[in-house]
């Protein structure tokens, strides 16, 4: 039996609009999932003390210093964090999230805090908004997101695009496919997505055909169409083993070219607002060097929601 994994979902905020809309993609998500537990997480990196504390005279201050900074700290948490977690809890409630939801609130480095976390307590779920950095600007600059995607090996990363589908934020879904065990993961879950959440209109399942390989296949006495076909043809009987019989819900399409480039031309043709893959695991440095798939769709799409299915 197929099921999503968001039993325990973490939800790494701050006081921004892409934070807001990252709420609102995962209230329409896990509206429907009754026994998740959600942590809103917001971390302090400890810049707001610069600011209050830069007419303070520290030699005369030395002995008071821990009281200073305890005050400092709950007057900034009281006024500038904990009204917007709030209303973020808001978001998910008014959205029907009946999960039980936790506000916390940590300090540290973001990004290395976020994997702290999860890595520890056994989070299977990222939800976190993306703010469009390219793919070596935020390699150079160690941007929160970049560091979850490869600092998390084990957990479903969810980053959620700048544009959010008012209809559903799940209504036209891509999975990508190769035959390989990681891009079953992805469909494994694009089919717990159908048994659970309402509001999908497709899911179409993609095959690329690497055209790098195509005359090599043919040699060998292989047709790559056909092959193609039978990928798809058992990727679609997973939905049908799950008793998910509607035929319009599930697309397959084969497209001959460059794996990354097909799928980005098909993202950007198909208007789709989920793109689910599976991925290898690969470090952020040999990314960058040698690309990817999965991280030539998160730098360059920046639109739709990218989930990066690891379980």
């Amino acid at each position: 039996m197929i099921s999503c994994p968001f039993e325990r979902v973490l939800l790494p905020v701050d006081r921004s609009d892409n934070s807001n809309r990252a709420i609102k993609f995962a209230a329409a998500v896990l509206s429907n999932i009754e026994s998740a537990d959600i942590t809103i997480l917001y971390v302090m990196t400890g810049g707001y003390l610069s600011e209050r504390m830069k007419n303070i005279d520290f030699r005369a201050e030395l002995i008071k210093e821990s009281e200073i900074f305890k005050k400092i700290k709950a007057k900034h948490i009281e006024n500038n964090i904990v009204p917007f977690l709030n209303e973020y809890e808001s978001i998910l409630k008014t959205a029907g999230v009946k999960a039980r939801i936790i506000k916390r609130i940590e300090e540290g480095d973001p990004g290395n805090k976020i994997i702290e976390i999860v890595t520890n307590e056994g989070f299977q779920t990222v939800m976190l908004a993306r703010r469009g950095m390219s793919e070596v600007r935020g390699f150079l600059l160690g941007s929160v997101s970049n560091k979850v995607i490869h600092g998390l090996l084990n957990q479903n990363i969810y980053i959620v695009g700048e544009k959010i589908s008012e209809q559903s934020p799940l209504c036209r879904i891509l999975v990508p496919v190769d035959g390989s065990e990681y891009s079953m993961k992805a469909l494994e879950h694009s089919v717990g997505l159908a048994k659970t959440i309402k509001g999908i209109e497709n899911i179409t399942i993609l095959r690329v055909i690497n055209i790098s390989f195509y005359f090599e296949r043919v040699k060998q006495g292989i047709d790559p169409e056909a092959e193609a076909e039978e990928i798809l043809n058992k990727a679609k009987k997973r939905f049908i083993d799950e008793n998910i019989s509607d035929e319009k819900l599930v697309i397959t399409k084969i497209r001959v070219g460059l794996p990354a480039v097909e799928i980005l031309k098909e993202i950007e043709e198909g208007g789709y607002s989920l793109i689910i893959m599976g991925r290898k695991g690969r470090s952020a440095l040999r990314d960058l060097v040698f690309g990817g798939v999965s991280s030539a769709v998160i730098n360059k799409c920046f639109e739709p929601t990218v989930a990066i299915i690891n379980q």
